[in-house]
């Protein structure tokens, strides 16, 4: 965990990336989207904590169709910046078998996580299982997911903001910042 004079220093010193105008135009884009390919569907729509708390917070309001929610919450990083093993630390509460599935998460980094729990909830009987991601990373290599709804694309850089954190601090932050020199 940073102090808050360290958060405040990698945040005074960042990249923006991602501006506010531009987060919340590619979430309405991304319902409109969601809509289009899901509304008849009734999804269970299954949000990954703690990253997708903001996207999904600004994504559920703009989805017109009836859904039932629920999350999961499933890391592979807790505080660090790399990622280690998967860690299973709250599953979803609702029905997965016979449902169509959006999961939705801040961002498609190295997709470890995210073929993980797609694979487990296919294997627990779920139609399909559609992921909405704010941010896909390129990071110029194949990953072992795609996503099917994507915000924006963000370079190969350590980023943080708008549910993505540094070391823990600034999920709470509007806009995507880069770290300056990584």
């Amino acid at each position: 965990m940073l102090t808050a004079g360290e958060a405040q220093r990698i945040h005074d010193e960042a990249d923006l990336i991602v501006s506010v105008q531009d987060a919340a135009a590619a979430v309405r884009r991304l319902a409109g989207e969601i809509t289009a390919a899901m509304s008849s569907t009734q999804p269970l729509v299954l949000s990954v904590m703690s990253g997708a708390v903001i996207f999904t917070g600004q994504l559920l309001p703009l989805l017109n169709f009836p859904l039932e929610f629920d999350y999961l919450h499933v890391t592979r990083y807790g505080d660090t910046t790399t990622g280690g093993e998967l860690s299973w630390i709250v599953a979803p509460r609702a029905t997965i078998a016979g449902r169509s599935v959006l999961l939705v998460d801040d961002i498609l980094d190295e997709g470890i996580t995210l073929a993980a729990v797609k694979r487990r909830l296919l294997e627990q009987g779920a139609l399909d299982c559609r992921i909405a991601v704010f941010a896909d990373k390129d990071l110029g290599r194949a990953k072992p997911v795609a996503a099917d709804f994507v915000g924006v694309r963000l370079p190969n850089r350590y980023v943080f903001g708008f549910g993505m954190d540094v070391k823990g601090a600034w999920r709470n932050l509007p806009a995507v910042y880069a770290v300056k020199g990584l």
